[in-house]
């Protein structure tokens, strides 16, 4: 896929990622259901033998085998640097993915750098797709090395891609680009955006200006989208993307769209012990306190309102500053 970028100079500056969002990255969770970190990054590899697939499936964990060749180390940080696929086999998997061995070494598939795993949570399904994949020999391109952790990750996503492709995307891409993508999967914390061999994180905070439970709820697989890019870790070979800095913040403005006493229409979102939560437009929610929901006593403000409920309410308060609104359902 070619990757065309588009400078956007008078969107918001980028927000400054720190270490939990790069490692919800790596986690690269699958649907509803993610893989601690600790899960993916830190299996343990016994030397191989016939029960390797069982018993890295159940759980177990071993020493790390020190069988491992500088000289394959060598030869897989060649690969790595000049981009190149490789043939691995498959020896293993676990919950998140894939055990691969190569020469002496031994390496991870994460389960979404996986052309055609099975979209669902459900987690017989899925270890069963895994499980096929023992013995198979696969063409996978590098995309993580690192020797101090004994750490190899490979993506069969990327060996799509041509050799210097990704590099070429790194090195292009700067803060501030729209890219076109393809959304290749969604999880419960964002969505990942191929971008031609090399994919982009939207975290689930960048999808929109209004809540979003989950991205499945406004995202598919296979879906093409324009995104604008929040960051470019060049070194780790990552990318943040943003799909909400596309279009205006609807707080700026809310002054100049609606008035204090205005009646509104919305939709119930969240209903809470202190109130409930309305959505009068994308991205604008409002609360009507427990005291503005009705006359009367009442047990709890669901007895009320319930979500997904539409309503009409009355602005009383409006703070676009502190992205807050004041609603009642007393119309008078």
């Amino acid at each position: 896929m070619s990757i065309e970028a588009h400078r956007y100079d008078y969107v918001l500056p980028p927000l400054t990622l720190d270490e939990g969002y790069w490692s919800a990255l790596l986690d690269e969770g699958e649907n509803t259901t993610t893989v601690p970190h600790q899960e993916v990054f830190q299996v343990t590899f016994p030397k191989y033998d016939d029960e390797m697939a069982d018993s890295i499936d159940a759980g177990h964990h071993y020493t790390m085998y020190h069988g491992e060749s500088e000289e394959d180390w060598q030869a897989i940080r060649d690969i790595f640097e000049s981009d190149d696929v490789v043939e691995v086999k498959v020896v293993g998997y676990n919950r998140g993915g894939l055990l691969i061995e190569w020469r002496t070494l031994r390496g991870f598939v994460p389960a979404s750098q996986l052309i055609n795993f099975p979209a669902t949570a459900n987690q017989m399904i899925r270890r069963s797709a895994l499980m096929s994949r023992v013995g198979e020999i696969m063409q996978l391109r590098v995309i993580e090395l690192h020797l101090d952790k004994n750490r190899i990750i490979l993506s069969e996503r990327a060996a799509q891609a041509n050799p210097g492709e990704r590099a070429n995307i790194l090195h292009t891409l700067q803060a501030g680009d729209v890219v076109e993508g393809t959304i290749t999967n969604l999880c419960d914390f964002g969505a990942f955006v191929d971008l031609g061999g090399l994919e982009g994180l939207v975290h689930i905070s960048e999808l929109s200006w209004g809540r979003v439970g989950h991205p499945e709820n406004i995202l598919a697989r296979g879906q093409t989208l324009s995104a604008y890019v929040l960051g470019v870790d060049q070194e780790a070979g990552r990318i943040a993307l943003s799909l909400k800095r596309l279009r205006p913040d609807p707080w700026k403005t809310v002054h100049e769209r609606y008035e204090v006493n205005e009646i509104v229409e919305g939709v119930i979102t969240n209903v809470v012990d202190f109130g409930a939560f309305a959505c009068i437009e994308e991205g604008l929610e409002g609360l009507i306190h427990v005291s503005e929901l009705a006359e009367g006593q009442f047990l709890h403000p669901r007895n009320v309102v319930k979500e997904g409920e539409y309503i009409r309410a009355r602005i009383l308060t409006i703070n676009g500053a502190a992205r807050r609104l004041g609603l009642s359902l007393r119309l008078e």
